[in-house]
Parts: C-alpha cells; structure tokens; sequence
C-alpha cells in the first residue's frame, strides 16, 4: 500500500523507523489526556514496537506527517479484536498531536483504517475511547460508528468509558 498524500499531510504505513516517533506520540498524548494510569493502552508492550505488531494480514497501522512539521504528528491502525468475533476489528491507538488536529488528517486516517479493514475481511469495527475526548467522539459518530451499552472482546482497557462500532 502506498502513500496517501493530501496537502499539508501525508499517510503512510508505519515503518521501524518510525517505532520511537510513534510509541513518544502515544505516552505523550494519552499522559496530556489523563490516560496513562492502570488500564489503558499506554502500557501495551506494542506501543516500543508497533512496526511489528502491526506487521500481519489482517492489521495495519499508519503514521501522520504533516509537510511543515517534518515528523509524525499522528497515527492510527486496527487489529482484530482481541477476544472478539473473528470478523471483528479494534480501530487501535489514533492520536494526534495538537498541530495536527482539526486538519482532516483524522477523518482521512478513519477512513482508511476502515476501507483496509474492510478490505481485509472484517465485517465490522469496534473501539474504546474516553467521555473526555468529544473531538474523537464527534468524529467516530460522523463516520458510523454508535455507542454500545459494555466493552466487548478482552482488549485490558479498562479505564475507557466508552464503546463503539460499526458495521463495515
């Protein structure tokens, strides 16, 4: 898969050299969002290596560079859900930092993580955020996505506090 290129930012898949890039973005966006304590995905042992992590068929994470910035100021991916249905798919570790938000570098990554998941045989998406994130939140309700009632699959986030998904 190649890059997708929309002035001022550019998606692409991840890479080894963009394993520190991206495992800085995720401790230092969830620890501003109040998310770094016990139950959140900021202590997945992926989050060093997520080049590897997401090197299999049915996953993929991308990164975020903005043209003025010169680095990763985003990134996003799936995976399957982890004791989920085996058609389902977890929209994984999405942030953004500050100068990248609000340019549509969110939606454009949504979009692709779903057109790739789909792609890739799942049937539907499911993810986990927090009340406080109502950017997020407002995005993922564009796209399709609807509030479930409980956490589904064992993803060990238990300090979200609340659920989506959608069909694909």
């Amino acid at each position: 898969m190649r890059a997708v290129t929309r002035a001022p930012y550019t998606l692409r898949l991840v890479t080894p050299a963009d394993d520190a890039a991206v495992a800085a973005l995720i401790r230092q966006v969830m620890t501003e969002l109040g998310a770094c304590g016990a139950g959140f995905a900021i202590h997945d042992p992926e989050v060093d290596s997520m080049s590897a992590a997401y090197a299999g068929e049915r996953a993929a994470y991308w990164v975020v560079e903005l043209e003025r910035a010169g680095r990763v100021v985003g990134a996003g991916g799936f995976a399957p859900l982890a004791g989920g249905d085996p058609d389902t798919c977890e929209v994984r570790k999405m942030y953004f930092y500050p100068e990248a938000r609000g340019l549509g570098a969110g939606a454009a990554l949504l979009d692709l993580i779903l057109e790739t998941a789909r792609a890739r045989g799942f049937r539907r998406a499911y993810l986990e955020t927090l009340a406080t994130m109502t950017a997020a939140r407002r995005l993922y309700e564009r796209r399709g996505f609807v509030r479930r009632e409980r956490p589904s699959g064992a993803t060990g986030h238990f300090g979200c506090d609340l659920w989506y998904d959608r069909a694909l």
